[in-house]
């Protein structure tokens, strides 16, 4: 397995968002600003799904395993460390970074938090809210860790490349696969630290925690 596997998952992750995504919304009858929050959670799994295909190609039928070949462990400590850098990179480095980036582009934080909050107004109800947290909590750290710091990140190890290069590279595609131009940054730095995780310890379990903070 390699970056043959990455670009299938890249690859069949968007085919199938798009063409999965347009069938349900039109099936459903919804416009783009409608979209109920179990609607969501429903239009992640085509997603996802190309993600966990990917991986699961690479490691149960051309490798050892996804446990072993994509390092799916983590120890107690990975929890708190992981959610305290999560957290703090969102809440004090962020907002330094994306303070001369907002006065230069005369944007402000609230068009900065319009995805997320946007999303999170779909939740209107108890359950509505058990799955914005399903989704932004649980679902996109685990598929999202497991896909770019776990296949795409040892791809490009195997394939050669410095370790510092693996976490750069893997985290400028994850931060523009998102296709968010104002969140990039943001992304990109939380790539960084992920990246950097799970170099330092060739464990994922960091990195989840990190990004269920983060989110």
């Amino acid at each position: 397995w390699g970056m043959g596997e990455v670009a299938i998952g890249i690859f069949a992750s968007l085919v199938l968002s798009t063409f999965i995504g347009a069938l349900i919304v039109g099936i459903a009858g919804w416009s783009s600003d409608d979209i109920p929050i179990w609607g969501m959670a429903l239009l992640q799994l085509p997603l996802w799904g190309g993600y966990v295909g990917a991986v699961v190609i690479a490691g149960r039928l051309r490798g050892n395993g996804v446990i072993e070949d994509f390092g799916v462990r983590q120890r107690w400590i990975d929890v708190p460390v992981g959610l305290v850098l999560g957290i703090v990179t969102q809440l004090l480095v962020l907002p330094l970074i994306y303070i001369p980036i907002l006065w230069a582009l005369g944007s402000d934080s609230d068009e900065l938090s319009r995805p997320a909050r946007e999303l999170s107004e779909r939740a209107d109800s108890t359950v509505g809210w058990i799955l914005f947290g399903l989704i932004v909590g649980v679902g996109a750290p685990v598929v999202e860790e497991l896909f770019y710091r776990g296949l795409f990140l040892r791809s490009l190890r195997k394939a050669g490349l410095a370790s510092t290069w693996c976490v750069v590279i893997s985290a400028v595609v994850f931060a523009a696969i998102h296709f968010q131009p104002l969140q990039f940054p943001g992304l990109l730095v939380f790539g960084l630290l992920a990246g950097t995780l799970v170099a330092r310890t060739g464990r994922l379990g960091p990195a989840v925690w990190a990004h269920i903070g983060f989110n």
